[in-house]
């Protein structure tokens, strides 16, 4: 099978925009020729990513009580050690959720990229990107007796994924649609520094790969974000090197039960820009027929940065595109509009070079 996606850039998901509109406008304009599908930005209550799910999804659920509230003092948590703490109330052996918000959203944002796109403001050939947030980072809130409350939850999760996927390709066409799974609490519980989460982190990650990307029609694109965090800053955990995320990511070609077309890797911190050691693992990559994005695109060094990091990581891997780490909704600067004109400039300067 010929690789579906060729693209330069991958847009992670969230952009510094204000609503979903202003999202679409903005990333056709300044990446429409760049990019092979577009995300709504992830603007409004989905900005605090997994947040979105603890309030709107978890929260709300009978038979899940909140153990403890944030301890932050303007409510809004500051890290991930004052989310929010649910728990399952007493003698709750089962979950149900009728439907996922994530998707309600999804499906409204659809409506504006399928207009948008007839008036000629987004290219015709882009697909429509919705990010959906794998098991364990959806439902990171648990943590009053994880090893007890998560499995429950997992599989009353797993449950809606699965009829919320059928909605979601049953209202979008498969050949206009880009799903990309987002995976960091995963990758966190890995490496082993979730304070919470007992034995059994690469299951929690594996099972959900071989059970739910299979769901999805050949037809849409699929993809996986494999990510640090940018919770309260990026990385969450800074890894020593890409060996973990090319095992997650080699793992997730093998055995998704349908073809991955694109695999993006979360990339160092500035000051590992030119570390050999940390890009050589990218020389165990298995990607198959999937477009590899590294997130070596930061703010912090424009196009120089960039051009260090893709010259360190070419020595291992032949071909790639590139993103910024993570999504960067939350990292708007001064001038959400004025960061996206940046972010193209920079990626373009690579193309140039």
């Amino acid at each position: 099978m010929a690789p579906r996606v060729s693209s330069e850039l991958l847009l992670v998901g969230s952009l510094p925009a204000d609503t979903a509109e202003d999202a679409l406008r903005s990333a056709a304009g300044f990446f429409g020729d760049l990019v092979f599908a577009l995300p709504d930005g992830e603007t409004g209550p989905r900005a605090a990513w997994v947040g979105y799910e603890r309030e709107r999804l978890v929260r709300p659920t009978p038979g899940v009580v909140t153990v403890r509230e944030t301890e932050s003092p303007t409510g809004i948590p500051r890290h991930v050690y004052e989310t929010p703490v649910f728990g399952l109330g007493p003698g709750v052996t089962e979950l149900h959720w009728d439907s996922w918000p994530r998707v309600d959203d999804a499906l409204a944002s659809y409506q504006l990229f399928s207009a948008l796109r007839a008036d000629g403001t987004i290219p015709r050939q882009l697909r429509f990107q919705v990010c959906l947030p794998f098991p364990a980072s959806a439902l990171n809130g648990f943590k009053a007796d994880f090893a007890a409350d998560y499995p429950v939850a997992e599989r009353a999760f797993e449950d809606l994924v699965a009829r919320e996927l059928k909605r979601l390709t049953e209202a979008i066409p498969p050949g206009e649609l880009a799903i990309q799974w987002d995976v960091a609490y995963e990758v966190q519980d890995l490496e082993g520094v979730l304070a919470w989460t007992p034995e059994g982190a690469w299951e929690r990650f594996a099972g959900p790969v071989t059970r739910l990307t299979r769901l999805i029609p050949p037809e849409v694109l699929v993809g996986y974000h494999l990510c640090y965090g940018t919770f309260p800053e990026w990385p969450m955990y800074e890894a020593r090197d890409l060996a973990l995320l090319v095992r997650m990511a080699n793992y997730a070609v093998a055995n998704s039960g349908r073809p991955v077309d694109w695999l993006h890797l979360a990339g160092p911190r500035h000051l590992r820009s030119e570390d050999r050691s940390f890009f050589r693992p990218l020389a165990d990559l298995e990607p198959g027929d999937a477009r590899v994005f590294l997130g070596i695109v930061l703010p912090i060094d424009g196009a120089a940065g960039l051009r260090r990091r893709h010259a360190t990581a070419s020595r291992y891997l032949a071909d790639f595109g590139v993103a910024m780490y993570c999504g960067f909704g939350r990292q708007p600067g001064q001038d959400g509009a004025e960061t996206m004109r940046e972010h193209a400039r920079v990626v373009r300067s690579i193309q140039e070079s």
